[in-house]
């Protein structure tokens, strides 16, 4: 399949952007969407502290399943972390992928540690933005789901 550019939206749960990016598409099944990307600028997170320039993310987005996964890659090679996002499963239009994210996080660092990001995100959003009790639902059984498979199970099945 020949690689080409894709641009990826991160919506909130009114579908306005939060994010917006472009990514090299690498896989498309009906299953799945799978592309990298490269930081072109130094990005400082919150909890994730600097994202290098050139820090390579490898990013899998599940049509069935409510969570997509980022593999990121320091600019030397070595494993920074994993990444995944609560989220609706993403739609696809065109060269455009779409998902709803849904504010909670799990980072799996390189020692294996996890940390739950962003809680009160989800609480917030959940009276602002509204979510139904079934969003609330699905994103707390996905990541309870996340969580008690284990972390070794968690990468090997992304």
């Amino acid at each position: 399949m020949p690689h080409h550019r894709i641009t990826i939206n991160s919506l909130s749960y009114d579908l306005s952007i939060r994010k917006s990016w472009e990514c090299e598409l690498t896989r498309s099944t009906s299953e799945l969407i799978e592309a990298v990307g490269v930081f072109d600028r130094n990005i400082e997170h919150k909890e994730l502290g600097l994202i290098e320039i050139g820090t390579r993310s490898v990013e899998t987005f599940f049509f069935d399943r409510w969570f997509n996964h980022f593999h990121f890659f320091r600019p030397d090679g070595s494993l920074r972390n994993h990444y995944f996002n609560i989220c609706m499963p993403p739609r696809l239009n065109g060269s455009i992928l779409s998902y709803v994210d849904l504010d909670i996080d799990v980072v799996v660092w390189p020692d294996r540690s996890v940390s739950v990001l962003d809680l009160e995100d989800f609480d917030r959003n959940e009276i602002e933005l509204g979510y139904p009790p079934e969003i609330r639902g699905a994103a707390f059984k996905t990541l309870n789901g996340l969580l008690e498979v284990g972390i070794d199970r968690i990468i090997s099945t992304v």
